[in-house]
């Protein structure tokens, strides 16, 4: 059974920076993709990066230049560094894979940036 833990999420400031962790465990392959969605209050839940085995990586248009995605396929770990946040990027942040067609995801870390 393939599990995700997330960490990193935080109370920071408007222009700070942060970065998020995802370890993955329970799975003897590596995984096709792997990245990051946020849900907000009151709002779906959204892409932000994502990375694929072959280093394809897709950004939310609202973070392009300021968040970059990373893997490390060796200890299953997958990394969200997030520069200049902004208000606007204050979510609940998920940790996202997916193997031969099955998702799967993350309990969730919590971001708040303070204006």
């Amino acid at each position: 059974q393939v599990h995700l833990v997330e960490s990193g999420g935080r109370l920071v400031q408007t222009g700070g920076s942060l970065r998020l962790s995802c370890a993955a465990s329970g799975s003897n392959f590596a995984f096709d993709a792997m990245g990051w969605y946020r849900q907000a209050p009151g709002k779906q839940r959204e892409l932000v990066a994502i990375r694929s085995y072959g280093g394809i990586t897709t950004y939310a248009d609202s973070v392009k230049g300021r968040f970059t995605v990373s893997r490390d396929d060796a200890k299953d770990m997958v990394y969200l560094q997030m520069n200049s946040l902004e208000p606007e990027d204050t979510a609940v942040y998920y940790c996202y894979a997916r193997l031969r067609k099955q998702d799967y995801w993350g309990q969730g870390t919590p971001v708040t940036v303070s204006s």
